[in-house]
């Protein structure tokens, strides 16, 4: 292979050997220069069967057929030996002409199969026939790592070995005669098993049944006990279900309150923000009245101020040419007393006229002016309105939402109209407009006691309780409606009667105190 870069592929790798290697360089890619060769060492196991003929120390042949996977380790020290050892043939040339040297080879094979063979026959002839059927896994695990540890200097690996049955060899016929015992001793012994078995298949089934029998009534009371068991249990869970419904409700009437609780601060919150954005906006509105007036005040002044100078100006220059233009008539008068009168009302007239001409581009620039100063006052007082207008829209908006929210929270519009009643002392004018409505009202209240005042026993109290209710009843009625009771009901005996009973002036007079200390 020429140099180049190469890379293995995932069952190989590459053997470098040449200029600057020391020995050899096992690696997965590598760019190769000249004077190097690279070799590809393909890792994958493989299998192969074979039969070893071999002889216990009773001096019995046998032939032992097995089946070992076998490949390089999958490290970098054993794929060194292998790379130096058993690449190539055993002559040392190199195998093919792919580039690639497989672990199938037949001198690969032959030093693995004497290797096998030699530990084997080695660890059996110390064996007897008894001990090689009686312990397979532990001669099996002898062989492996005996054979191991010959195969680590080439840098080999054993993945998988498989020992088969046993086999004669030749004429011998032990394995067959052991088959042979095993089998009629396995019929005799079945016969009598099968005797035994229908004995105790009897006895059993009679055991069997009785056994069942208490079984059942163990299975009876054991079930009655559970079933107790569960109804307490049911109990139980019943006592601590409505135990926790009660404390999930009560949880959940905290929660509701402290969700009341937040809300009403949020609406105290949302309300002391809206009262900041109306003070904002009424600052703002107040801030751009000021500012306009007083900005359009000052150019007003500055615009007259100029106006006046200008007037005094040109009425000055006015001035200076008229007495110029009398000086030179003055001058003139003595050399052209014809022209001297048409000159002057000429100059007089001039100066008439500039003086005008003057004084209407004064008029024109005020006018200008104050044209200009109006219209900027107009704008600014549009834009003004037009801030304010904007400001309380926004306000109203965001109160609007406001309210929204709030009514979202209260649960719904007729919460919302409450707490705004109460807010702005709805509910406190109500009560005053009530107060105010019954405000001067003088109901007349009559109270009477007609029980016992002795606490003795009387079985004509209550006849005489409702007889003695009469006069202060009657007399309410007449000082609240005018109206008087007929006399025969109010009429009393002129004489005093018998048994102690007292006249008719202090029975009068009785009902008269009563009646008044009941009012």
């Amino acid at each position: 292979m020429g140099w180049g870069y190469y890379v293995a592929e995932p069952n190989s790798y590459l053997a470098v050997t040449g200029a600057h290697i020391d020995g050899v360089k096992i690696i997965k890619k590598c760019m190769v220069y000249p004077f190097q060769k690279v070799t590809k060492i393909a890792i994958t196991p493989f299998d192969f069967s074979m039969s070893l003929q071999a002889m216990t120390s009773e001096k019995l042949q046998f032939e032992l057929p097995a089946v070992f996977t076998i490949g390089p380790a999958d490290d970098v020290p054993s794929l060194m030996k292998y790379a130096v050892l058993l690449t190539g043939d055993s002559d040392g040339q190199p195998q093919g002409h792919s580039g690639t040297l497989g672990t199938g080879r037949n001198h690969v094979q032959d030093i693995v199969k004497g290797i096998i063979e030699g530990e084997t026959r080695s660890i059996v002839s110390n064996m007897t026939m008894e001990e090689l059927l009686n312990n397979r896994r532990l001669f099996k695990k002898e062989v492996l790592e005996n054979v191991q540890k010959e195969l680590d200097q080439f840098g080999l690996c054993i993945y998988n070995a498989n020992v088969k049955e046993l086999q004669d060899l030749g004429e011998s016929k032990y394995f067959e005669s052991l088959a042979r015992k095993a089998h009629e001793g396995a019929q005799s012994q079945a016969q009598v098993d099968v005797a035994h078995a229908r004995m105790i298949g009897k006895v059993g089934e009679a055991e069997k049944e009785g056994e069942a029998k208490q079984r059942i009534a163990k299975i009876n009371a054991h079930t009655a006990v559970l079933e107790t068991e569960r109804k307490v249990e049911k109990a139980n869970a019943d006592q601590i279900l409505k135990t926790r419904e009660i404390e999930i409700a009560r949880e959940l009437n905290l929660e509701q309150i402290k969700a009341q609780r937040s809300a009403e601060q949020k609406d105290a919150e949302l309300q002391k923000a809206v009262e900041q954005k109306r003070a904002e906006m009424e600052l703002e509105r107040l801030r751009a009245t000021t500012v306009t007036q007083a900005q359009i005040a000052r150019e007003s002044a500055h615009q007259k101020a100029e106006a006046d100078a200008f007037s005094q100006i040109k009425r000055a220059d006015a001035k200076k040419y008229e007495q110029e233009a009398e000086a030179q008539a003055i001058a003139y008068r003595s050399q052209q007393d014809a022209n001297a009168a048409l000159y002057t009302s000429n100059k007089d007239a001039e100066a008439h006229l500039a003086a005008r001409e003057k004084e209407a581009q004064a008029e024109y620039l005020w006018s200008e002016k104050q044209a200009q100063a109006n219209y900027i006052t107009k704008e600014r007082e549009a834009e003004a309105m037009y801030i304010a207008k904007h400001k309380e829209a926004a306000g109203l908006s965001e109160l609007a939402k406001a309210y929204g929210e709030l009514a979202q929270v209260l649960g719904g519009p007729q919460g919302l109209l409450q707490y705004l009643m109460m807010q702005n002392g709805t509910f406190a004018e109500l009560a005053n407009a009530n107060a105010k409505a019954i405000n001067g009202l003088q109901p007349k209240i009559n109270v009477w006691n007609t029980g016992s005042q002795d606490g003795s026993v009387d079985s004509m109290a209550p006849i005489r309780n409702l007889i003695q209710t009469l006069p202060p009843m009657l007399s309410t009625i007449q000082e609240q409606t005018g109206m008087t009771a007929p006399s025969w009901l109010m009429g009393q005996p002129s004489q005093a009667g018998q048994n102690g009973q007292a006249s008719a002036e202090e029975k009068v007079a009785a009902r008269k105190s009563l009646t008044n200390g009941h009012k």
